[in-house]
């Protein structure tokens, strides 16, 4: 028998009693869960046995802990589309979130030789650059890296992609002939992880992905997202 003062017996009580709260409506998908603090001064614990309560409950998927925000109740992981092209704002929306994004990178330069292979263009071309995070309530769930061809969208540049997300744009002007996906388990680096706000050993899904428009590489786009907070589904249907 587990006598109640030992610290299983305490942390098994802390993770309960948050399990309590979700289930019973207590606390909903996105509201804030007590601190590992705040919990083991609660139970009379140390925060070691708080922490490992959390820990568990994160592991199982019922909570999201988001370094430097807090930890909040986790909503059901939603499905994104794999096959499909569809804009990111149109996913979040669908799950009912509310999007945002974060423009770090938008500009011309000149093709490296990785990515001219990619696109079959030459060294002494220039392309399209952008990198954008996407949010949910302002949770990071999406790294978006894309490099475009400027022959099929010449004024991308000039969007505001706080207000139009790049796929959308895109495909009014360019619509997709063909698409090749790539998809594997990563590991990113440390710049991308804070962008994320997630921890280095946190599971990351990588989509890479060509697009073809008008006869030629339209788009090599690089599109990680952490797998506590997203997931790829693909469906394919023959007419």
């Amino acid at each position: 028998m587990i006598r109640s003062d030992q610290p299983f017996a305490l942390y098994e009580k802390i993770k309960q009693s948050v399990l309590r709260d979700i289930e019973s409506g207590k606390l909903n998908p996105d509201d804030k869960v007590l601190s590992e603090t705040k919990l083991a001064k609660n139970f009379n614990a140390s925060r070691m046995t708080a922490n490992r309560a959390l820990k568990e409950l994160t592991e199982e998927g019922r909570i999201v802990r988001i370094q430097g925000i807090g930890t909040f109740v986790a909503r059901p992981k939603p499905d994104a589309a794999l096959l499909e092209i569809k804009s990111i704002a149109k996913e979040i929306a669908g799950w009912g979130g509310i999007h945002s994004s974060e423009i770090l990178v938008l500009k011309k330069e000149k093709i490296t030789e990785i990515i001219g292979q990619k696109m079959n263009l030459k060294l002494d071309d220039t392309i399209f650059h952008s990198i954008i995070v996407h949010k949910d309530r302002e949770v990071p769930v999406q790294y978006s890296e894309r490099f475009i061809n400027p022959e099929v969208a010449p004024h991308y540049l000039k969007q505001d992609f706080k207000k139009i997300t790049p796929s959308d744009y895109l495909l009014s002007v360019a619509p997709v002939q063909e698409a090749e996906h790539i998809i594997e388990a990563v590991n990113i680096n440390s710049q991308i992880q804070k962008l994320l706000k997630i921890k280095p050993d946190e599971p990351c899904l990588s989509l890479k992905r060509r697009t073809w428009s008008f006869d030629m590489v339209a788009t090599y786009s690089i599109i990680i997202s952490p797998g506590s907070r997203y997931k790829l589904v693909g469906k394919f249907m023959r007419g």
